[in-house]
């Protein structure tokens, strides 16, 4: 079922009655010229409204409930995909996938939030949301790709880190700043996919990489504009003005030169609507950049790894008064 968001309402009431005329067409009624005056202005209309979304409602489709998550990218872009499970200490995490699987024949692991569909799954990933458990599962099969020196993919849609009181129990702090030491040091090339949402050290977690990449309609911020608000003027419901402020979106984030490598393009009104394409354009931008890192020795990726995220850090001495 397609679901439009606010912003999209009247193309969606051109698109019902795209709908409703295809269903009344008949050998005998053929409205073959009115469907065609219709897409043409339907397409148009999305056109003119994806041509200028402010940074709410590109946050609102990074948030779309249709979007394709992780599963969904496994699924079109890898073969062979074999998922593993539990971190060896505490639990299994559903909020994070991992496992093993093959791009173009090549063996690799793939690990991703995932957010889940209808509220059954939802709940039971806990809306993408990892405890620290899913984290260390996260590292586990990092850890295990670098010692048979296999690429590394992870998909980045997560609002944050679970901030629940037994995830801080069980060392969610520590769990992210371990897995943020330990990607900076992995010996084989890893390539990030921000998908949907890329919030704080939730995402970032899964997010130190070679190469990052970010979706057209994703965000990538240190809080959600709901929480930025919250703090700044006490009313989460000032979402759309903090979302301003933080300049999240992918061609924001993009301007500042050192943070991503590549914006990927998405179908006409937002991967949602097309996701057999949507994933097409992300698994050539993967082996693209792959086929580039596979030029590096294990010294180099690291090097390039560290230079890469140490680039995103200015400092500026003031100078001493006399």
């Amino acid at each position: 079922m397609q679901t439009y968001l606010d912003f999209e309402k009247p193309l969606a009431e051109l698109e019902k009655k795209i709908h409703e005329l295809r269903e009344y067409s008949t050998e005998d009624v053929d409205f073959t010229s009115e469907l065609q005056k219709l897409e043409k202005k339907a397409q148009k209309l999305r056109e003119e409204i994806f041509s200028k979304l402010s940074r709410w409602q590109r946050t609102q489709l990074a948030r779309h409930p249709n979007r394709p998550f992780t599963l969904d990218f496994i699924r079109h872009v890898f073969t062979d995909w074999f998922e593993l499970h539990g971190d060896r200490n505490f639990a299994d995490d559903a909020a994070l996938v991992c496992g093993f699987a093959r791009i173009d024949g090549q063996p690799c692991a793939v690990i991703g939030h995932q957010k889940g569909r209808d509220t059954k799954e939802k709940v039971a990933r806990n809306f993408g949301m990892p405890n620290p458990e899913g984290y260390r599962k996260a590292l586990r099969i990092m850890q295990m790709a670098e010692q048979f020196g296999l690429p590394i993919f992870t998909f980045v849609d997560t609002p944050g880190a679970y901030p629940g009181i037994g995830a801080e129990e069980r060392g969610q702090a520590e769990a992210i700043a371990r897995n943020l030491r330990e990607m900076a040091a992995l010996t084989v090339p890893v390539i990030v996919t921000i998908t949907g949402e890329g919030g704080s050290g939730g995402a970032l977690a899964v997010a130190v990489g070679n190469r990052v990449l970010m979706m057209e309609y994703s965000v990538y911020s240190v809080i959600s504009p709901e929480g930025c608000a919250a703090i700044l003027w006490s009313d989460g419901s000032k979402g759309p003005q903090a979302a301003e402020a933080l300049r999240l979106t992918a061609a924001d984030i993009a301007e500042l030169g050192c943070v991503i490598d590549e914006v990927i393009q998405e179908p006409a009104g937002g991967a949602h609507n097309d996701i057999p394409a949507a994933c097409a354009a992300v698994k050539a931008a993967l082996l693209r950049h792959l086929a580039e890192l596979q030029q590096l020795d294990a010294d180099q990726l690291v090097e390039q790894r560290y230079q890469k995220f140490r680039a995103m850090t200015v400092l500026e001495e003031a100078g001493s008064e006399a």
